[in-house]
Parts: C-alpha cells; sequence; structure tokens
C-alpha cells in the first residue's frame, strides 16, 4: 500500500480544484519517501472523479460509492477513513484546507490518535522526515513544524502548491471499499441545501477584486431620499461594490471583502477574506479602499502579487503590496476596468 495518501473533496460528483493540487504534493512527497499516492474518494456516483484522480496523477484510487455518503457527514466519513487507515498504516494523509477537508482531518487524527499539522503552505523531507511550513501570529511569520506520531495528517493551503497537467492517457481500476456505518447508525441527517452566490469560488480564483470600508466614501454620491445615516452609508458602499463587482466581471475575479466592510453590512460574509474569513492565495490580488489590518492580512499576504488602492498613503496595505495607487478609487476603479476591457477585448 502506498505511504502517502491523499483525501478528494468532493461535491455531488464534482471535485475541488484543491484536491488535484494535494495530488501534486503527494507526487512531490513519494519521490523522496518511496511508494506512490493513493487517493480517496468517498461519495455517491463518484467514479468520473476516480478516473480523473488517475489522470492527475494517482497510483491508487480507493473508492468508496455508496448512497450514506452521498452528503458530507463528518460520522461515516471519518469512520471509514479512520478504518482504512487503521487497516494500512500509511505514513501520511494530505487534505486541502476546505471546510469538509478541515474537520474530516482533524475528526480522523482523533481516531487515529495522531496529530495534524493546519494550513501548510510547503513540504519538504530532510533526513527521511517530512517538514511543513505553515503560516502563524496571523501571518507575520512562518514556522517549520512536523509531527512525531503517524500517521502524519496535514491540510493544505489552497492554490499553495502546484497540481500536475492530468494526462488522459493515464488509466487505472479503482479499489472498491465498502463504507463502515449504515445510513440507520449515521446521527447527522441532510435535510435540504439552499442555492449560495454564483460567481467564481473565493478559494480557487486566481484573480480577487476586494473591497473595504473605503467603498463608502464618496462624497459625490446623494442617497434616495428618506434613508438614515447608515442606510445611506450602506447604499453608497454598495455602489461602491458595484465598481468592484465589474472589475471582477471583466478581469474573470473573485470578489472578496475585509471583515470591516462585511461587518458594517455591505457585502455577506461569504465575500470575508481574513483571519475570521478566507484565506486565500491568488495570482493577484486587488485591495480597493481597504486599509489592510493584521487581521486581513492574514487572508491575503501570500498572495502572489498585491495591488492596493487607497486613499491613505500611509495605510498598512501598502507594505504589502507590489504595486500601489494612492486616490480615489471611485475614479481609479472604472478607469483600471476600462483598460482592462480595451486589453482584453472584453
Amino acid at each position: 500500500m502506498n505511504k502517502i495518501w491523499v483525501y478528494i473533496d468532493q461535491f455531488k460528483g464534482e471535485a475541488l480544484p484543491t484536491s488535484w493540487e494535494g495530488i501534486g504534493a503527494g507526487k512531490m512527497l513519494a519521490g523522496q519517501l518511496g511508494g506512490g499516492v493513493t487517493a480517496l474518494i468517498f461519495g455517491k456516483g463518484v467514479d468520473a472523479i476516480a478516473s480523473q484522480a488517475f489522470q492527475y496523477g494517482a497510483d491508487e484510487v480507493l473508492l468508496a460509492d455508496d448512497p450514506s455518503l452521498d452528503d458530507y457527514r463528518s460520522e461515516p466519513y471519518t469512520a471509514l477513513l479512520a478504518k482504512l487507515a487503521s487497516e494500512s498504516s500509511p505514513e501520511v494523509i494530505l487534505f486541502p484546507t476546505t471546510s469538509r477537508g478541515r474537520e474530516l482531518a482533524a475528526m480522523v487524527a482523533i481516531d487515529l490518535n495522531t496529530g495534524v499539522l493546519p494550513d501548510v503552505t510547503a513540504l519538504e523531507v530532510i533526513d527521511g522526515s517530512l517538514i511543513a511550513t505553515r503560516p502563524i501570529y496571523a501571518g507575520k511569520l512562518l514556522c517549520k513544524v512536523s509531527c512525531l506520531t503517524r500517521p502524519q495528517i496535514v491540510t493544505l493551503r489552497g492554490r499553495a502548491f502546484t497540481k500536475l497537467p492530468p494526462e488522459a492517457s493515464r488509466t487505472g481500476t479503482p479499489t472498491k471499499v465498502s463504507p463502515v456505518m449504515s445510513e440507520a447508525d449515521i446521527p447527522t441527517k441532510v435535510e435540504s441545501y439552499s442555492a449560495g452566490e454564483a460567481g467564481i469560488s473565493l478559494t480557487d480564483a486566481s484573480v480577487v477584486v476586494s473591497g473595504g470600508r473605503g467603498v463608502s466614501n464618496n462624497p459625490n454620491l446623494t442617497p434616495p431620499a428618506g434613508m438614515d445615516e447608515k442606510q445611506a452609508e450602506i447604499w453608497k458602499a454598495q455602489q461602491g461594490f458595484k465598481l468592484i463587482e465589474n472589475l471582477a466581471l471583466v478581469i474573470h475575479a473573485a470578489v472578496g471583502a475585509s471583515r470591516a466592510a462585511v461587518d458594517a453590512g455591505y457585502i455577506p460574509y461569504a465575500h470575508q477574506v481574513g483571519q475570521t474569513g478566507k484565506v486565500i492565495s491568488p495570482d493577484l490580488y486587488i485591495a480597493c479602499g481597504i486599509s489592510g489590518a493584521i487581521q486581513h492580512q492574514a487572508g491575503m499576504r501570500t498572495s502572489k502579487i498585491i495591488v492596493a488602492i487607497n486613499r491613505d498613503a500611509e495605510a498598512p496595505i501598502f507594505k504589502l503590496a507590489r504595486y500601489g495607487v494612492v486616490g480615489d478609487l471611485y475614479a481609479i476603479i472604472p478607469a483600471l476596468t476600462e483598460a482592462f476591457r480595451k486589453r482584453l477585448g472584453r
């Protein structure tokens, strides 16, 4: 059995891109620790994901396809993964740092009496031991850590690792495994789903445009009559976020926000980037009207290129930015959007 296992996070038969990054990281480790990479796929109607896993580099696939695994529930997923790991003793189990991945990693670690290295941004093997790099103190420092117990459970930050290009010629036959809990024994039931906002996922996006409290600071806007002060502030902010959404649409970006903007009611929490929101690592991050508090930096400081637009030249965000524009975002963002539109032909 292979030493490196990778959990493939999926929803309704579609794998999250960060799962393929996990296989890429697993192949790198397997080259140094020996053995191959085993992909773990749990769900219902997930044969297509198994085929994809082979194409992305998996040497083996453990496939549990059962109606009881249709919806992610921690109890049956944890019981099955812990049983498989107890029987096969993998050296390392990699999970994506998604909501499901983090929960499952923690619960499996309890059952296997081992530890978790969370939100890892780099992996290396030194003298046969796995060393992980992860941010601490809201991302201000990086530390190198290891796990003394086995298996070593690691959650990987999205977009911190490179997924291998899929090879259509790579095929294989998955090994079928059966769930260990019956539907009657599972205490959690999924009653229904509600549709979320459409658009590009923040965690998967290669480009993100975010807005902060500054999007409401346009003295030239006149709110509709009858609004109180708070309603007028939110209305102005919504106009500012419309500019951000227009820019995001042109450059195929996701829309983010600071906690201050979310707390003020400008935009839903699903867009929040930061220590108490989503932690992202896009290729390009454009911060509009965001001062750059340390809590926000914790969620985006690993972005490859950071562009800051702010009227305050002393804003902390400029210390992180590769490119900074000091000025009114209401003037700068429309001009930037138009420039991109012409350059990209959109």
